[in-house]
């Protein structure tokens, strides 16, 4: 079963590399991973999409709250929340192809975000099945090149992953 996971840790030099050490060390694969600042410039936040049974997911839990930077570990599946994505596509965008991709852009509300004689750049955001629905869609025109997040999460209404104070070690909710 997919799990998306938000983690929030200290901000600091090797954070990322003992969670991804912590995955990879126990044989688990991390599916998708995004990284960023939060408001608080020494906290960030990983969200973390990967797979496994609920005993795995249980065992992965476990150990990303052992951490030493790790403040607070949340699995997105115990709440509602909302994710997206988003994707850049260079597609080919010759004479004959334009008028139908910006309506599919238009259809999926997206942008042009880079043009050049025989290539279109698109944004897309949303969430999984929106862009793989709009990837189906261009790849008779011809996709030349993509890059693409990963879905970032958050929790609906007025749930909010917050901390009480800043912890060295641990992970309990707050």
């Amino acid at each position: 079963m997919r799990h998306i996971i938000s983690v929030l840790v200290e901000n600091e030099f090797g954070v990322l590399s003992r969670v991804a050490g912590l995955f990879s060390g126990r044989g688990f694969n991390i599916e998708s991973l995004c990284v960023a600042e939060t408001l608080d410039p020494t906290i960030s936040s990983m969200t973390i999409v990967t797979s496994g049974n609920d005993t795995i997911i249980e065992q992965i839990l476990k150990q990303l709250n052992k951490l030493i930077n790790v403040i607070k570990v949340t699995d997105f599946r115990e709440m509602d929340y909302v994710s997206r994505e988003m994707v850049l596509v260079k597609v080919n965008a010759e004479e004959k192809k334009r008028e139908e991709v910006l309506r599919m852009v238009e259809i999926f509300r997206g942008k042009i975000i880079d043009v050049s004689p025989k290539t279109y750049t698109l944004l897309i955001t949303g969430d999984e099945d929106k862009i793989k629905a709009f990837l189906e869609l261009l790849k008779p025109i011809g996709i030349k090149e993509l890059v693409r997040t990963g879905p970032v999460a958050i929790a609906r209404g007025e749930k909010v992953i917050k901390i009480k104070e800043k912890q060295s070690k641990g992970g309990e909710d707050g």
